[in-house]
């Protein structure tokens, strides 16, 4: 189940005050990633959304006008949503994922623009994962 997000309700888009508040230690590992596709990827471009206050606020990150990944800050964690379409669902499953993502892959809902991988990071470990599905996205 994926923890509610942090800024429901909120008129505004978090500060960074708000954000390591809420994010906790999980803040350093959402700092990384952001930092990591902006460098290696040219992913560089942030978006804060409120698509509808009961759900909060997210992070839309893209490279030009593509959109890579949606970012959503929650107590202690964020969660982190792909949409993958098919070839980019076909090059997750062969490029040997760790076994709690192949999992969600399973589960993952199929809307028409794709297969909504969502993943809830807590600590560094995730990233390199999380890189990896940024870099099938892009390729596909």
């Amino acid at each position: 189940m994926t923890p509610a997000n942090a800024f429901i309700n909120k008129p505004y888009q978090p500060t960074e005050a708000e954000m390591a508040t809420a994010l906790g230690p999980a803040k350093a590992s959402w700092d990384r990633l952001l930092t990591e596709l902006s460098q290696e990827y040219g992913v560089d471009i942030h978006e804060w959304k409120c698509h509808s206050p009961k759900w909060g606020w997210s992070l839309r990150v893209k490279r030009k006008a593509r959109t890579i990944v949606w970012l959503s800050p929650s107590s202690g964690c964020f969660t982190v949503l792909f949409i993958l379409g098919g070839k980019a669902m076909q090059a997750a499953w062969q490029s040997q994922l760790p076994q709690r993502i192949v999992k969600v892959m399973e589960k993952a809902p199929k809307y028409p623009e794709g297969t909504g991988v969502r993943l809830v990071v807590k600590s560094p470990k995730d990233i390199a994962a999380l890189l990896k599905l940024a870099t099938i996205k892009l390729a596909n």
